[in-house]
């Protein structure tokens, strides 16, 4: 039973891992494939490291000591990989933000581009309309 669950696990992680690739060829831009590529390798590997821990704590229980060393190295590399994975996509995809990259087939807010431009001042003086009285 032990290794049923192992193996699911194993499957899981691999199966993740695949969509991570799939998304990261086929999507458009590179925030998708960052989003593609961070979530699922994320999930990848915390089932495939949840396998290993269980292949370590089954050994241990069988009486290896190695079995301990396993998980409590895999343990220490799954939050390596749960703080560093998302860090490095936000990091990356802030950079591809600041340096001007836009989203493929993204909503343009017209708005805003509006705003822009009505806000400069005018480099040429307002004429007086002819329906104004002098006094």
């Amino acid at each position: 039973m032990f290794n049923i669950i192992i193996y699911i696990l194993l499957f899981l992680g691999v199966f993740f891992n695949l969509l991570g690739a799939l998304g990261i060829i086929r999507f458009p831009d590179v925030y998708t494939r960052l989003h593609a590529g961070t979530k699922c390798t994320t999930f990848g590997s915390i089932y495939l490291v949840g396998s290993v821990i269980l292949l370590g704590l089954k050994q241990w229980y069988d009486g290896s000591t190695d079995g301990s060393v396993l998980a409590i190295h895999a343990i220490i590399a799954l939050v390596a990989i749960l703080i560093t994975n998302p860090t490095g996509a936000h990091a990356i995809a802030r950079a591809a933000h600041k340096s001007g990259v836009a989203p493929v087939r993204a909503v343009v807010d017209h708005l805003e581009e509006d705003t822009k431009t009505t806000n400069k001042p005018s480099k040429t003086p307002t004429k007086k309309s002819k329906t104004e009285v002098k006094t």
